[in-house]
């Protein structure tokens, strides 16, 4: 185990993964660094859906659906390289979790406050993997907003909100990115 501010400056989002299955408890060990993340008021909003294999192939509609929308210009050969390097995506990674927000149609502030909780807690999560010496990449984009992948997963657009999925798995390659310094992004107001 690295120190906290080691892990909280070398981690990366992961794009490619081995095959190495990650264990439950590992698993678990990160949910519940998920659970004690800061919360207003207490609502803990957060949920998370572990995909199983069957909960991936209901996803896959939508996801060939979302791959035709976004390839439509290209050629009948791109159209299917596109497809399966979707299909890729969802069946392909060691672990999927989609990562809903609680709704409060009738609290904007409410709702505002849970969904930065609820990213406080993904990102709790994160961390915590990447302390074990595990990768991922939050992702988000039209299949978070499909109406397809909320019936799928059988979750309530009334009630939640998904506002992504995180791939987990042991990492291929870590990407080495250049950040903003420090004098870039903070501001010391008189």
């Amino acid at each position: 185990m690295v120190g906290v501010q080691e892990n909280l400056n070398s981690r990366r989002t992961v794009y490619r993964f081995t095959k190495q299955e990650v264990d439950v408890s590992d698993l678990e060990i990160a949910f519940a660094a998920a659970s004690n993340a800061p919360c207003h008021k207490q609502t803990h909003p957060w949920n998370y859906y572990v995909l199983g294999e069957r909960s991936r192939e209901m996803l896959l509609p939508s996801v060939i659906s979302l791959a035709r929308k976004k390839a439509a210009q290209l050629s009948d050969e791109e159209i299917i390289t596109s497809e399966k390097r979707a299909v890729s995506k969802i069946l392909d990674i060691p672990v999927i979790i989609a990562v809903t927000s609680k709704l409060s149609p009738n609290d904007s502030f409410r709702e505002e406050e849970d969904y930065a909780a609820t990213v406080c807690s993904l990102h709790n999560m994160v961390l915590s993997l990447w302390d074990l010496g595990i990768g991922s990449q939050w992702s988000t984009g039209g299949i978070t907003r499909n109406a397809l992948t909320y019936r799928a997963l059988d979750i309530s657009e009334d009630e939640e909100k998904i506002v992504g999925f995180l791939k987990v798995g042991y990492p291929e390659s870590i990407p080495v990115k250049v950040k903003k310094t420090v004098s870039e992004i903070r501001k010391y107001l008189p």
